[in-house]
């Protein structure tokens, strides 16, 4: 089975582009200021910033990914759990509540749902042999 390949939106990829190109000349400008013999300070000052724009561009990147793939989960275990299935509650909390997850909470959410996913296959499977 061939794994699909996500293409990333085209407003994420101008978006993250756009924050390297900046990033690129924040770390130039770190160069000259060292051969300029700068201020450590001044220096540490722009490592960090390019430190957090880094992250922020790698958070970005993850949150999409992240969200398309749960928003794929929950559009599976929803069509597999048409009625009574045990798990209604929880795929309507997360469904409801998809749009407000934070990144940090996407990846347990992740592991929630492709737990409901499997119980769901499980049951399923279980219900077509009788």
């Amino acid at each position: 089975m061939k794994k699909e390949i996500q293409k990333l939106p085209s407003d994420l990829i101008l978006d993250i582009k756009t924050r390297l190109k900046t990033l690129s000349g924040q770390i130039i400008g770190i160069v000259k200021m060292l051969d300029e013999g700068k201020e450590p300070e001044q220096i540490i000052f722009q490592f960090k910033a390019v430190d957090k724009g880094l992250q922020k561009a790698h958070h970005l990147l993850l949150d999409d990914v992240y969200r398309k793939a749960l928003a794929i989960k929950i559009v599976n275990a929803t069509n597999a759990c048409p009625g009574n299935c045990g798990n209604e509650a929880k795929i309507e909390f997360i469904r409801k509540n998809f749009p407000d997850f934070k990144l940090g909470e996407l990846t347990q959410i992740l592991k929630e749902i492709q737990e409901i996913e499997e119980r769901l296959a499980r049951h399923n499977g279980e219900s077509e042999k009788h």
